[in-house]
């Protein structure tokens, strides 16, 4: 009988991944497979897992993705000016996070589909650290980039190089 419900159980969801594929397929520029349980990175906290669907749904804070409200606005790097913001450029290359990459994502030469990182627990944790370390796809708001401080210096792993109140740009006012 276990047989016979694993057999059905496993039908059912192929039936259901077909389905989805054809009522709602993903976009063309969407490379990465569908699935019906949660992707390993969902472990890594809300935050970190949203930055990282959104740079693999090229729906993100990175100036490359396209956006109805950014349609004008420069899609070259914002850190290194050097080629367009991509999730490959943000991880891989981009030469003004190479300390953190250096010493985060060792070994790691890809962000694509068929790359290790989506299933290996130790390289996703490393992403999850380097995403925390550069502020990468971080809502531009949030960490404006400051210049170098001696603070990033001591601190390296920090996002932002001097502290910023919670509501610095907020117009409250004590009372």
């Amino acid at each position: 009988m276990t047989n016979a419900y694993k057999a059905l159980q496993g039908r059912t969801r192929l039936l259901l991944l077909e389905e989805w594929r054809r009522l709602a397929p993903p976009p063309l520029y969407y490379t990465f497979p569908l699935s019906l349980t949660p992707h390993p990175f969902m472990g890594l906290g809300k935050f970190i897992d949203g930055r990282i669907h959104q740079m693999r749904a090229q729906k993100s804070y990175l100036a490359a993705p396209p956006s109805w409200s950014s349609l004008d606005d420069p899609k070259h790097c914002p850190r290194c000016g050097e080629e367009d913001e991509t999730f490959s450029l943000a991880i891989l290359r981009c030469q003004s996070t190479s300390f953190h990459r250096e010493r985060l994502l060792q070994g790691l030469t890809s962000v694509g589909p068929d790359s290790p990182l989506w299933t290996s627990k130790d390289l996703l944790l490393a992403l999850a650290a380097f995403i925390r370390a550069t502020a990468t796809n971080y809502p531009p708001d949030m960490f404006p980039f400051l210049p170098p401080s001696p603070a990033s210096m001591v601190f390296p792993s920090s996002p932002i190089s001097r502290p910023v109140g919670l509501f610095s740009s907020s117009p409250l006012r004590a009372i």
